[in-house]
């Protein structure tokens, strides 16, 4: 039995926690601030009650496979698990708008078939079996197994197979996700539509490789799925979950230094002075927190990891309104930017800028636990904006505005909303940086292929023995189910051993 420290409490950290413990071992977690969940958090005044990280939860076999390893538990047993349906209503610039079925493809075409001409659904429809593909050469190496030690074959290979794409004596293949918009779906609404799901993980579509097809096949695939109560309600049940299988949690506790003993890590340095002894240590941090913390060892897997480049962050707005939520009004409604290049330019652009009216987010949950009564509604607009580093952080005004601005753009989706608006919070990328420790508030995307390894992330393991990464900023990358996953797989790598290849 070995004794772990664990840095962070955000939500794989936790899942790392969870299963180490039941594999025997003495874990401890420290977390800098007062509560657990890392960016799973939750705003309530009024009697309203906001998500303020993620919304919904896709792959929730993630989780499932969490409970049951860890207490031999359904996941429903703990949390009321929704599947949303519609999974998403989309409005286009050209003012057609289309909902698509939850987990249906057949529903799915039909509907984009009926709603933006004959042949758009069967299009998309083919780019689904595509993005499959894709889905299953990439799923166990990026998601159920630690990093590849010859991880460049990842990033060299494309795993989707794009459509041969002729143009004068030209063939040509997608190798970007702009370029299957554009050559294969030949629709510049189901263009957008795929663009929308690069952009809400704060990827540039004219960048992202192909492979980032693999994001809407999750939802068409496997559904999008909502917890009653609010994603924070995830995070309370695996910190019970940990706290049952006897994991310390330490709160307030801000972890200053990485012990290093014998060419190993060997525990922790507190803010407090004091000194915890450890045979593991697992960092779930921002690269930023944990490369403070260590001395004289490099924390990353050089061979491994590429740089950091511009990730972009997250604007939220939380709206209380009067008047009760609608019968059949969709839980997430996606408007899609008047202007996507113009929207790219400022959010991608050097130097960054906020777009006027960019691809906005509306999420309006069908809960009574979100509001104070069932006359009112609660309201989240989510955009995606640039991470400000440095001196070039707008002024508090600046995200004021922008938020007004969002809130109009929201009226697209919610016709009444000014009429109904009680108040409304702001939550900019300073509460996202405060709240993870992530330079600008930047929020990690999950892992992809090809791309020159640019959408890779850092091995679990380190070059410092003893030392192991979880969590978005390490592999398999940001999303709660890639959380999750990361929480698996470090928990694999310390039980049995570096030879430990992932699940069956």
């Amino acid at each position: 039995m070995a004794r772990i420290a664990v840095i962070g409490a955000g939500m794989g950290a936790m899942a790392a926690a969870a299963r180490l413990a039941v594999a025997g071992h003495r874990v401890a977690v420290y977390e800098r601030t007062e509560t657990y969940g890392g960016a799973v958090r939750r705003f309530e005044r009024d009697g309203f009650a906001f998500d303020t990280g993620p919304g919904l939860l896709p792959l929730p076999a993630v989780y499932r496979d969490l409970f049951v390893k860890t207490g031999k538990e359904p996941l429903e047993s703990v949390v009321d698990l929704v599947q949303v349906d519609p999974s998403s209503r989309h409005l286009f610039a050209d003012g057609t708008e289309v909902a698509l079925p939850n987990a249906s493809r057949a529903g799915v075409v039909a509907a984009l078939n009926e709603a933006l001409g004959a042949g758009a659904g069967d299009r998309w429809g083919d780019f689904l079996v595509r993005a499959r593909e894709a889905w299953d050469r990439t799923r166990r190496p990026l998601l159920e197994e630690p990093l590849w030690p010859n991880w460049s074959v990842l990033a060299d290979r494309e795993p989707y197979p794009s459509v041969p794409h002729k143009k004068l004596l030209r063939t040509r293949r997608a190798g970007l996700l702009a370029e299957i918009g554009a050559w294969e779906l030949r629709d510049p609404r189901l263009a957008a539509l795929l663009d929308g799901y690069a952009l809400a993980y704060g990827l540039d579509p004219s960048d992202a490789p192909a492979s980032a097809a693999v994001l809407p096949y999750m939802e068409h695939a496997f559904g999008a799925w909502y917890v009653r109560g609010g994603m924070r309600e995830l995070a309370r049940a695996v910190y019970e979950r940990c706290v049952a299988r006897r994991v310390e949690f330490h709160f307030g506790a801000e972890v200053t230094g990485v012990v290093e003993k014998d060419g190993r890590a060997a525990g922790l340095e507190l803010g407090d002075g004091s000194v915890v002894e450890a045979e593991f240590v697992v960092a779930g941090v921002a690269p930023e927190v944990l490369n403070r913390c260590v001395r004289g060892a490099a924390v990353r897997d050089a061979g491994s990891v590429l740089p950091r480049h511009g990730l972009p962050s997250r604007l939220t707005v939380l709206l209380a309104l009067r008047g009760g939520r609608p019968e059949g009004v969709a839980h997430k409604t996606v408007v899609h930017a008047e202007d996507r290049e113009r929207e790219l330019g400022l959010l991608f652009g050097s130097p960054p800028g906020l777009d006027a009216r960019p691809t906005l987010t509306v999420l309006r949950p069908d809960d009574v636990r979100s509001v104070p009564d069932a006359d009112h509604e609660a309201i989240t607009l989510t955009a995606t904006v640039p991470a400000f580093t440095g001196s070039g952080w707008p002024e508090p005004e600046v995200f004021a505005d922008h938020a007004d601005k969002l809130i109009a753009t929201a009226e697209r989706a919610v016709p009444d909303l000014r009429e109904r608006l009680l108040w409304h919070e702001v939550r900019t990328p300073a509460h996202i940086a405060e709240t993870t420790g992530a330079e600008g508030g930047a929020v990690p995307p999950p892992a992809l292929a090809a791309a020159d390894g640019r959408l890779l992330h850092p091995a679990n393991s380190t070059e410092l023995p003893g030392l192991f990464t979880v969590g978005g900023w390490s592999h398999p990358g940001g999303g709660l189910p890639h959380a999750g996953m990361s929480g698996a797989l470090v928990a694999g790598l310390i039980v049995e051993g570096p030879d430990f290849r992932g699940s069956q």
